[in-house]
C-alpha cells in the first residue's frame, strides 16, 4: 500500500512537470510496447508517437527502463480500476471470484489494435532478471492471487481457499497467454467456464 502510494506521488508530480505531455508519452509507450514489444520499440518511436519532444521524454522520464516501469505499473491501476468496477456489482462471492476472469477480459477489450495477450506478461518475457519491470509484474500476480483468495474464503476453509486461488491465477494467466497466441479471447472465456465448475463444486 505504502508503495502504491508513493508511485501515485510520482504521477502526480511528475504530471504537474509534463502536463499532458506525460500522459501522451505514457499512452504512446504503451501502444507500442503492447503492438511491437519492448525491445523493438526506441525512444524515437515512442516521441513521435506522441508527438513530442525527445528531451520532454527526459523531463518525464529517467530512462527507458523507468518509462518501462512505469507503462507497467500504469496496466496493473488498470485492471485493478476495472476488477472493483465488477466487483462492485457481483451481489454473491463466486460472482465475486469470477470478477477476476471478467476484468482480465475488459482490459483484452480495451486492445483496440489487435488482441495480443497480457501486457503484463508480454512485457515480463521481455525483461532481462533484475529489472524494476518485472516486479511490477510479480507484484500483480501476487495482488490477482491475493484477491482470488480472499473471495474463496468466503466459499470454503482457509488452506483450500489459498490451494484453489493458486489454481486458479494459473487458469487465468495461461488463458492470457493463450488467448494472446490465438488473437482472440476464446480460450479467456473457456477459462472462466472452468473456473464457474471449480466453484459451484465448493
Amino acid at each position: 500500500m505504502r508503495r502504491r502510494r508513493a508511485m501515485a506521488e510520482v504521477v502526480r508530480r511528475g504530471g504537474a512537470r509534463g502536463g499532458s505531455a506525460r500522459r501522451r508519452i505514457l499512452d504512446a509507450a504503451l501502444k507500442r510496447y503492447y503492438a511491437d514489444g519492448i525491445a523493438a520499440t526506441g525512444i524515437d518511436t515512442v516521441t513521435a508517437e506522441a508527438g513530442v519532444a525527445k528531451m520532454s521524454l527526459y523531463n518525464n522520464f529517467a530512462s527507458k527502463a523507468a518509462l518501462v516501469e512505469a507503462t507497467l505499473e500504469a496496466r496493473h491501476t488498470e485492471w485493478l480500476a476495472l476488477y472493483a468496477r465488477r466487483a462492485a456489482r457481483a451481489g454473491d462471492p463466486i460472482t465475486r471470484v469470477l470478477a477476476v476472469f471478467d476484468a482480465y477480459a475488459d482490459q483484452a477489450a480495451l486492445a483496440t489494435d489487435g488482441f495480443r495477450g497480457c501486457g503484463l506478461l508480454n512485457a515480463a518475457g521481455e525483461l532481462p532478471a533484475g529489472h524494476a519491470g518485472r516486479a511490477v509484474v510479480r507484484r500483480h500476480e501476487e495482488e490477482v492471487e491475493g484477491i482470488l483468495a480472499a473471495g474463496l474464503r468466503e466459499l470454503t476453509e482457509r488452506s483450500r481457499a489459498e490451494r484453489l486461488a493458486v489454481h486458479l491465477s494459473l487458469l487465468v494467466e495461461g488463458a492470457m497467454v493463450r488467448s494472446g497466441l490465438r488473437g482472440d479471447r476464446t480460450r479467456l472465456r473457456d477459462a472462466r467456464t472452468i473456473a464457474v465448475d471449480l466453484l459451484t463444486s465448493l
